[in-house]
């Protein structure tokens, strides 16, 4: 089936539904962490335990004979390994940044520089209890790999009549987290993002030349490796797009008026009339995902599922699922009003899953955030 993003999506359901208006908004909202710290956790010590020859297991054998596109001319794969000094004092700047501990200690000098002979990686039971004492930490952050991939590639734009030099480069981070008097990490955290560069040129040498040098791309990455754990270690914020219906009647123009002061009580007193007025179509759809938008806006996360419920419930009939469940080559674009609200309920099902979760890891600020 043909991938569409949600945004084409929605666009579509304003073609469907003639002069059906819609304005955007973005809201800001906590994801929780995939690690949950107890809050009695409250000093980490960030160490650099990363070998001076890594572990190299990390990234998976890629398969880079895609179809060339028929403007590239050249392309180049290598592999490095980061600096594990600069990304380790990354990692504690990023998590100092978050506020979420009370203190972050940075221990960047190499915990196995000198090292005679390869050992395990992870850090022993009575290494933990060493660092953990003399840094006056709870426990411990390790950073204990970074491995990178990058892809350099020249490519002619005829319509453009130049060459442009790409720089495509994955970044693979990982560390763990200990305990004192607890064997073993507690946890460990492989992620991985990619950054890019590129740069055009009248001449295929220039376009080359004139990308970020290796030297520099690995001070950079190195440094952005640092920061990729953070979002899976703590709660994070993000901002995500909403749309909001704003026409078709007279109380759903009133209601984005009040939207735009602020005053989503009267919004969602306006699309609830709206709501019990219509026994079906557009409009009863277009009120109830409103109505789920309002109270998302105020927090009410089981609120607003309920109400997308609602919403999808009628999205069903209007885009006549039924009917076109026994009809071949249906595509995402005959059932958008179904798809675009089936994508918002569950960006709030996401929310709603995780708040046990985020409640519990926010517990520190007493759930003040």
């Amino acid at each position: 089936m043909t991938k569409y993003s949600y945004s084409l999506l929605v666009c579509c359901v304003l073609l469907f539904s003639g002069c059906q208006s819609i304005e955007q908004l973005s809201i800001d909202y906590m994801l929780p962490a995939e690690v949950s710290f107890p809050s009695a956790l409250r000093r980490v010590a960030v160490v650099n335990n990363m070998p001076p020859i890594p572990d190299n297991k990390l990234i998976l054998e890629e398969n880079d004979e895609k179809k060339k596109d028929e403007t590239e001319i050249a392309r180049k794969t290598k592999y490095f390994n980061g600096d594990g000094k600069i990304a380790t004092e990354s990692l504690a700047e990023a998590l100092a940044n978050e506020n979420y501990f009370d203190e972050v200690i940075i221990c960047d000098s190499a915990l196995r520089a000198h090292d005679m002979i390869p050992r395990e990686s992870s850090l022993s039971k009575e290494e933990v209890e060493k660092l953990t004492q003399s840094l006056d930490a709870d426990f411990l952050i390790a950073l204990e790999n970074v491995q990178m991939r990058s892809i350099r590639k020249i490519e002619y734009l005829p319509e453009w009549g130049v060459y442009a030099g790409t720089l495509d480069l994955k970044v693979y981070p990982t560390v763990k987290v200990y305990l004192p008097q607890r064997n073993g990490p507690m946890v460990t955290v492989n992620a991985s993002d990619s950054i890019f560069w590129d740069h055009a040129a009248p001449s295929m040498a220039q376009a080359g030349a004139g990308l970020i040098s290796e030297k520099e791309m690995l001070r950079e990455a190195s440094e952005f490796a640092g920061t990729i754990p953070v979002s899976h270690m703590l709660p994070h914020w993000k901002t995500a797009s909403r749309y909001l219906f704003t026409g078709g009647s007279v109380n759903m123009r009133d209601a984005a008026v009040f939207v735009r002061e602020d005053n989503w009580d009267k919004a969602i007193e306006l699309w609830k009339q709206t709501y019990e007025k219509k026994k079906k179509g557009k409009q009863k759809m277009y009120a109830a995902y409103n109505i789920a938008l309002g109270y998302e806006m105020q927090d009410s996360i089981h609120t607003a599922e309920e109400w997308a419920l609602k919403a999808q419930k009628v999205a069903y009939d209007v885009d006549k699922i039924d009917e076109k469940k026994t009809q071949e080559g249906v595509d995402l674009m005959d059932i958008p009003n179904y798809f675009a609200i089936t994508r918002y309920l569950n960006e709030l099902q996401e929310r709603k899953e995780g708040m046990t979760r985020l409640n519990a890891q926010m517990e520190r600020f007493k759930n003040d955030f």
